[in-house]
């Protein structure tokens, strides 16, 4: 899959993407990210970027010319979405769409990074496909915002993460959070690990991880739940177990 990345700050990308599970994807060919560095298509000895805005305000803007040459020269891989506090939130349901995207299709997409105050509307109108937010805050700038959608991607190609039922089995994956995770000893300092996680019995196992993916879930985002239509009378009857202890 290619994702194209525009920024000014081209290291804080590949600095990032140097380890961990981005590095294993890029060394792999299972990605391809390019990084653009805006600056390098300005056309003045001080590789402008930016500029006050018209009638007066705080900050500077981005200005459009750079960003018009830099996507135009490398012609990068379409829908091209600015990282924006406007955009369209960033779930689950659109990072898993993004990677079809790329594993299916054999398409990719590209990401813009604003800074400052924003970029100049022009950009927005006649060059973008979309704007993309991660979450109702306001960061210094997009490229925080564009290794999470990366990041998250990427996990879904397959291939990437090495046991890839762990990227069906979690939060947000099917509407829910994760359940409660243990790992061994059993007995930590007298904290004693769910009696049903050590006994062997799968099928309990899988009631009792689902109970408590719809416990917490109820308990922390339950907007979460009211999105999926409710509880199901399956999932009321697990709920119940689970409370009565016939879980454990």
């Amino acid at each position: 899959m290619r994702i194209d990345i525009f920024t000014i700050f081209p290291e804080l990308i590949t600095g990032f993407c140097s380890k961990g599970l981005l590095q294993r994807a890029l060394s792999s060919g299972l990605l391809n990210l390019l990084v653009h560095d805006i600056r390098g298509f300005t056309d003045d000895s001080r590789r402008s970027v930016d500029d006050a805005p018209f009638g007066g305000g705080a900050g500077m803007i981005l200005a459009p010319a750079p960003i018009f040459e830099a996507i135009e020269t490398s012609s990068p891989p379409r829908p091209l979405y600015l990282l924006s506090p406007r955009g369209k939130l960033l779930d689950q349901g659109l990072v898993a769409e993004l990677a079809r995207k790329g594993t299916e299709q054999g398409e990719g997409f590209s990401l813009l990074c604003g800074r400052y105050e924003g970029v100049d509307q022009r950009v927005v109108d006649h060059l973008v496909d979309g704007e993309l937010s991660i979450g109702d805050y306001i960061l210094a700038g997009g490229e925080v915002a564009a290794l999470v959608v990366v990041e998250a991607v990427t996990r879904l190609l397959p291939g990437v993460v090495g046991n890839e039922e762990s990227c069906i089995d979690e939060s947000f994956a099917t509407g829910l959070l994760e359940y409660p995770q243990y790992t061994r000893p059993a007995d930590f300092r007298g904290m004693m690990v769910p009696e049903v996680l050590i006994s062997g019995n799968h099928q309990r196992i899988a009631q009792w991880r689902k109970a408590q993916a719809l416990k917490v879930t109820l308990e922390r985002r339950p907007d979460l739940i009211e999105r999926r239509g409710g509880l199901s009378k399956e999932e009321v009857g697990l709920l119940k177990l689970l409370e009565q202890g016939g879980l454990s």
